[in-house]
């Protein structure tokens, strides 16, 4: 994001002078944590990748919900179900579970 940056002051994790030509930016000059950063990094993409597909797949299985009930005459979305849905991610993480909530909710059912 643009809008996240580095202690540094530097949006890359490079120092006053730039990065080191093919260093990743970690944010610190220390091999041992730079090493490990990039270790824990991979984990992070690992999981991205893993949110990115079950979004997806969950937006599909929603939207199918949601075609199924209106051809069958129902309603275009059921709000004690996305009440119930905004509870569960609240109770777990807080206020951006419900933000969160909120936008799965929409990549399934579209804006209201």
């Amino acid at each position: 994001m643009a809008d996240v940056m580095e202690q540094n002051g530097s949006a890359n994790g490079a120092g006053p002078a730039g990065p080191e030509v093919g260093a990743p930016a970690t944010g610190t000059a220390e091999p041992d944590a730079a090493s490990r950063i990039a270790e824990i990094r991979v984990r992070i993409d690992e999981i991205d990748r893993a949110l990115i597909e079950l979004w997806q797949e969950r937006a599909t299985l929603s939207q199918e919900v949601g075609a199924t009930r209106m051809a069958s005459g129902g309603t275009r979305l059921v709000l004690s179900r996305e009440q119930e849905i905004l509870e569960r991610f609240r109770s777990a993480l807080g206020a951006d579970g419900t933000q969160l909530a909120l936008l799965l909710l929409r990549a399934g059912r579209g804006p209201l």
